[in-house]
């Protein structure tokens, strides 16, 4: 990653550390940090973020720093009372973007960003034409999606809430949508139960197979409705129940220390517990691209 967009993540994260967080502000936190990190071009989508209203005052934080590390000759001695400075001004700005979106309305202004930084493209001909693929980054052209697939998305997000809430009927996929707290938390101990067993006996692979799927599904559960980063750690924790399995990951305290912070993060957002958990989500993070590499040789 390169030092501009380390050193503005890095001042976000330890403003956020100040502040008493919820849930959907963890959240929140999360995905400003993940467009950050995808943005190709960050001067242009910081400019950008200064016409969404939401976005607008932290915009202006932002800008100022970017300024300050692209455009003056930095002192290097003086760096961290300048990184400290910086991070102390962000709490302000950042608090105040956070009391005013939740991850649904944060994704909203995102789209903004998108649809923004597509409008220029297409308004330079001379440039060629950025990918509709979102991995990509922040300037993405969005243009060749129809309004009619975002409207189903959020309807269908729409649909599984208002059923979590009003259905009366007592099929199973309804009991679980109204336990999803229990149903999600009562798989972690099992979990955290194998992870205190790693290189101290011998751990069935039928255990780790049974874990892996419901971690899995319980992800899919999570993605469904909205909860991004508890869908992750699911994720990551099922694939590397099934690493372990076939000897794929290294039975050591560093990887059950990581797979034990996905749970860490699960439980926090999953019980809304107002505690900073960004240094569980980093190491949970970046414990997932680590093994994002890594193939499993079966299916669950």
């Amino acid at each position: 990653m390169e030092l501009t967009k380390q050193y503005i993540i890095q001042s976000i994260s330890a403003a956020s550390n100040n502040l008493r967080l919820s849930t959907q502000k963890i959240e929140v936190v999360a995905l400003l940090r993940e467009a950050i990190v995808k943005s190709e071009n960050l001067e242009a989508d910081i400019k950008s973020m200064k016409k969404i209203t939401e976005l607008s005052t932290l915009a202006i934080r932002l800008n100022e720093i970017y300024t300050y590390l692209t455009q003056s000759q930095i002192d290097l001695f003086k760096l961290s009372e300048k990184f400290k400075e910086h991070s102390q001004y962000l709490i302000k700005d950042l608090s105040h973007m956070l009391d005013m979106v939740n991850p649904a309305t944060f994704k909203t202004a995102l789209e903004k960003l998108n649809n923004s930084a597509a409008e220029e493209i297409k308004s330079t001909p001379d440039e060629m034409p950025a990918s509709d693929e979102s991995e990509n980054g922040i300037s993405i052209d969005l243009s060749k999606r129809k309004e009619s697939e975002t409207f189903f998305e959020e309807s269908e997000n729409k649909k599984l809430k208002e059923k979590l809430i009003l259905e009366d009927d007592k099929n199973d996929e309804d009991i679980f949508f109204q336990n999803y707290e229990t149903e999600i938390l009562k798989t972690i101990k099992p979990v955290d139960n194998i992870l205190k067993q790693l290189g101290r006996s011998e751990i069935k692979d039928d255990e780790l197979i049974s874990l892996a799927k419901t971690m899995k599904n319980n992800g899919d559960i999570s993605a469904k409705i909205g909860f991004d980063i508890i869908a992750n750690m699911h994720w990551i924790v099922s694939k590397s129940l099934l690493l372990l399995k076939n000897h794929d990951l290294i039975q050591s305290r560093e990887t059950s220390e990581s797979i034990r912070a996905c749970l860490i993060v699960i439980v926090a957002l999953v019980r809304g517990k107002e505690v900073d958990i960004t240094t569980y989500l980093n190491r949970a993070e970046e414990f997932g691209k680590e093994i994002q590499t890594i193939k499993v040789k079966e299916n669950i």
